[in-house]
């Protein structure tokens, strides 16, 4: 497990000890994860055309994934729900940023665009397959792999040039209260449909520890339980994302905590100009320090519950 935390954390740690001062090679930076993150998708479709019984396979991947969804999500409403009456954190007038996405539909298209590059990756991987290419379901999930180091080097990068020191992150009660909130009670979920996917309860607590950050959860959980359940894992991830586009315009006023924490990981990246939006310049504080405290917990509890 320590050998397998440290190889994932590395590269993470690595790129934060990388100041840039550059705009350009902080966009070159921002291109390159999101780059990563389609190619880590593209293989992973490519690794699940591989399955024996595909259609069988993808059906029951679907009702799993669903079965996950459900759970976590009514475990994270309910106790951010809690949270945000809690904390009584209202955001008023605030202005907003500039060129963020107007519409929820705006918003989704970038998470439908994910869907297709997997289902993309799977109709690649029949046609390899029926020519003859069969060894390429196990070149992509290694290649899969260093594109994740690649993408955590980048993310680390990220997070140091994002203006917000440690201190100011770990002092900011608020984005810490959310994140516990949400990780917790992610978890508790885990736990509880565990036992309706015929799963261990550290399989369960492995497979909620993704917090949204679908791209990690994908390749880290399919290396060890098989690409069925890395695919449960991906789209249990990117189901939160795009339920938390249609959440943060409809919360953001009266239920803050809720509509900024749902979204896990993401609300430091892809959710951020919604919350932005929506939400006022207010609002991204809070919303990174959370994101960055998950994305931070997600992958070494994601191999610590494997390890178990």
């Amino acid at each position: 497990m320590l050998s397998g935390l440290l190889i994932v954390l590395l590269p993470l740690v690595l790129g934060y000890l990388v100041p840039v001062r550059s705009p350009d090679v902080l966009a070159v930076i921002n291109r390159g994860v999101s780059a990563s993150v389609y190619v880590i998708l593209l293989l992973m479709g490519i690794s699940l055309a591989g399955l024996d019984e595909l259609g069988r396979e993808l059906s029951r991947m679907g009702g799993q994934a669903l079965t996950l969804f459900t759970v976590i999500t009514a475990c994270n409403l309910l106790a951010l729900g809690w949270l945000s009456h809690r904390l009584a954190l209202r955001m008023g007038p605030s202005p907003v940023v500039a060129d963020a996405p107007t519409t929820k539909l705006a918003a989704l298209v970038g998470s439908l665009a994910l869907v297709a590059v997997v289902a993309g990756g799977v109709l690649i991987g029949l046609a390899l397959a029926w020519l003859g290419g069969d060894a390429i379901f196990q070149h992509a999930e290694l290649m899969a792999e260093w594109v994740l180091y690649v993408l955590l080097a980048l993310i680390g990068c990220q997070l140091r040039n994002s203006g917000m020191p440690l201190r100011q992150i770990l002092l900011n009660r608020h984005g810490l209260a959310i994140a516990m909130t949400l990780a917790v009670s992610s978890l508790i979920g885990g736990l509880l449909a565990a036992p309706l996917l015929s799963l261990s309860w550290n399989e369960g607590l492995a497979l909620a520890s993704g917090f949204g950050w679908y791209s990690l959860s994908a390749i880290l959980v399919g290396d060890q339980l098989g690409p069925v359940f890395g695919g449960v894992a991906f789209f249990n991830d990117l189901s939160r994302e795009l339920l938390a586009f249609i959440l943060i315009p409809l919360f953001i006023k009266r239920y803050a905590p809720l509509a900024i924490g749902y979204g896990g990981a993401t609300s430091m990246d892809f959710t951020l100009p919604v919350i932005q939006q929506h939400g006022g310049v207010a609002c991204v504080p809070i919303a990174v320090v959370s994101g960055f405290i998950l994305s931070l917990l997600s992958p070494p509890l994601i191999l610590f519950f494997l390890s178990l």
